[in-house]
């Protein structure tokens, strides 16, 4: 890679912009699209790529420096996040009786420390219970995202120092153990392997996949249209025939997290304009 910076990549944004409807669907007329959940496998898809993207080209470039990468993720997130914590906090108070509130602090403490993954797994079941009795419920997949995002340089910096050369081999590895343990769990743990990472870091290691440029590209047009067309496909299908009792994430998401790599068609101005609209809302919806 010749840049520590992954290119502005407006059919990501177009890819963002299809997870989020779905996912807002889900929440908003579940009866109308039951699987619109699945959207947020393909965020994890997305983010690994993109984060993997940066780490590895500037680990390449000898650049790379975790605490520079935290401080970045730190001014990346917390402003929005923090206003969006401050928001919910303000109209639970208003709206929520005492013992609403202390169960609300309980998770505001949870979002604060990106562990509410954790929470919600010791104390629901993420179908279980209307979203509005959960408010910050939508954050436990940033919290599997951001507990990727501590654990994940210091893997680059191992495999870097000691095992030059064999990135691919090492996140492949630990995406197949992550995989099986998923397929695994969905049926033996199901509400854990929902939420905790190690069920969920073979989505994200499906970005450092894609960004390693494992397995073949699309070379002419028709093949780019083609695999676009399937990508689509492969998210479209699950948001319509899952239901909240589908076994997920394990094999049930295989198909749709491979659809983020083949839907570059979605580039369109269109669809970048409405991925911003969406990820506004998406901050104060639920993942």
């Amino acid at each position: 890679m010749s840049s520590s910076e992954v290119r502005y990549r407006p059919d990501i944004d177009g890819l963002r912009a299809v997870a989020v409807v779905g996912v807002l669907i889900f929440h908003v007329a579940q009866s109308f699209l039951r699987g619109g959940y699945v959207g947020v496998d393909v965020f994890f898809v997305i983010s690994g790529y993109l984060i993997s993207s940066n780490i590895l080209a500037q680990a390449e470039q000898r650049k790379f420096s975790i605490a520079r990468f935290y401080e970045h993720r730190l001014r990346r997130i917390f402003p929005a996040y923090a206003v969006v914590l401050a928001f919910t906090t303000a109209a639970v108070v208003w709206k929520f009786v005492p013992s609403e509130i202390n169960a609300y602090a309980k998770a505001l403490g949870a979002a604060i420390a990106s562990v509410t993954n954790i929470y919600f797994w010791a104390t629901s079941d993420y179908f279980a219970v209307a979203a509005e009795e959960l408010p910050l419920l939508h954050t436990w997949s940033l919290a599997v995202e951001e507990q990727f995002y501590l654990l994940f340089p210091f893997l680059v910096v191992a495999i870097h120092r000691w095992f030059p050369g064999r990135h691919a081999v090492a996140v492949l590895a630990i995406f197949l153990v992550s995989l099986a343990v998923s397929i695994w769990g969905a049926y033996a743990a199901p509400i854990a392997t929902f939420y905790l990472l190690p069920t969920r870091a073979w989505e994200l290691l499906l970005g450092t996949l894609l960004a390693l440029k494992i397995g073949p590209l699309p070379r002419t047009e028709l093949e780019r249209n083609l695999t676009a067309g399937a990508g689509l496909a492969l998210i479209a299908l699950p948001m319509i025939l899952y239901w909240p009792y589908t076994r997920f994430p394990g094999l049930a998401a295989v198909p749709l997290v491979w659809a983020p790599p083949s839907s570059c068609w979605l580039a369109r101005p269109a669809a970048a304009w409405s991925d911003g609209c969406c990820r506004c809302a998406l901050s104060c919806s639920w993942g």
